[in-house]
């Protein structure tokens, strides 16, 4: 029996939600790895999935890597390094469940950077949900709580990462670029292929600074099966699980269901013993519910109207 595309779709986008227990994860392998490394580590093991996806197609994905080179890999260091970088610099400072909300306020950023950018200004609900948004980030942060707390620490840390996604919002507006010559896996793996001398030149010139530290033995062994979850379920099955749900079923559906990312990231935390604070909650629904409301704003736009048309239709056959 055949299951129906959007079926399949669904599951991708509920398979994405991964990217939730990715923050968890990579709280714990901080402490043993640099973010730049981290970052490194993580794609050196999603280029090697890529890799093998791409092999099967022959030559053709190849010869798209060298003619699009340079584009791809300015792509890919900002998506990938520039965003992982700054999101786990944030991390190391803050909390999971922190992140998670943050991230999720990318398909509202991405219509902001469009009117400033392209011109495309807005509509009212957009740009409602998008102070909604910010105000749920502001709350989540602790910025508002007393400077005795625990909460208030996060800030500085939250900040960095909040501008750390506005890199993987510039890259996912390169799909577009390349939507007529690349499909979804090649964009996605010749991003990461074409950014991964970036992302190794990065490292070490972080390190040779002062600005990075090179991970020890002692603290790969710790960590290496976190770090390997990382680099092949949020950093590459995940990315591919979300691309073709979105291709499937379309921007405002795939939208939808980033709203789950901070919930289960959130949840997940409360499982391992760490309950929410009351400003956490505000939060978490604050920016959630901005998420709906963006969502709900984008599905009635895009809705053709038609009724006004089979009336003035039904107008001119009554007529004649």
């Amino acid at each position: 029996m055949r299951i129906p595309s959007s079926s399949l779709g669904i599951a991708a986008l509920l398979a994405a939600t991964a990217w939730g227990a990715m923050f968890l994860v990579s709280k714990d392998v901080l402490r043993h790895v640099d973010p730049f490394w981290f970052t490194l580590i993580r794609y050196s093991l999603s280029a090697l999935i890529f890799a093998a996806l791409l092999a099967p197609r022959g030559a053709a994905p190849w010869r798209k890597l060298r003619s699009h080179a340079g584009p791809l890999a300015l792509r890919g260091v900002t998506g990938f390094g520039v965003f992982s970088v700054m999101l786990l610099t944030g991390l190391a400072h803050s909390v999971p469940s922190h992140g998670a909300i943050i991230m999720a306020t990318t398909p509202i950023s991405t219509q902001l950077l469009r009117w400033v950018l392209d011109g495309v200004r807005p509509t009212r609900t957009t740009l409602l949900s998008s102070a909604l948004a910010l105000a749920g980030v502001v709350v989540v942060s602790g910025v508002l709580a007393p400077s005795s707390g625990d909460a208030a620490s996060t800030a500085w840390g939250d900040a960095i990462a909040f501008a750390g996604t506005l890199g993987w919002v510039w890259y996912t507006r390169g799909a577009t670029q390349f939507a007529g010559q690349l499909d979804v896996v090649e964009y996605t793996g010749l991003t990461v292929l074409a950014a991964w001398p970036l992302l190794m030149l990065g490292a070490l010139g972080a390190s040779a600074i002062g600005l990075a530290e090179v991970p020890q033995l002692q603290g790969l062994q710790l960590s290496w099966h976190a770090l390997l979850y990382v680099g092949l379920i949020p950093s590459a099955f995940a990315v591919l699980a979300y691309n073709f749900g979105v291709r499937t079923l379309g921007t405002v559906t795939g939208t939808a269901f980033i709203n789950f990312v901070p919930v289960s990231a959130l949840l997940m935390s409360a499982g391992m013993g760490k309950l929410p604070s009351g400003s956490e909650l505000l939060g978490m629904g604050m920016v959630v519910g901005a998420l709906l409301i963006h969502t709900a704003g984008s599905r009635w736009a895009a809705t053709p109207v038609v009724a006004p048309v089979r009336a003035r239709a039904d107008g001119v056959c009554r007529a004649s």
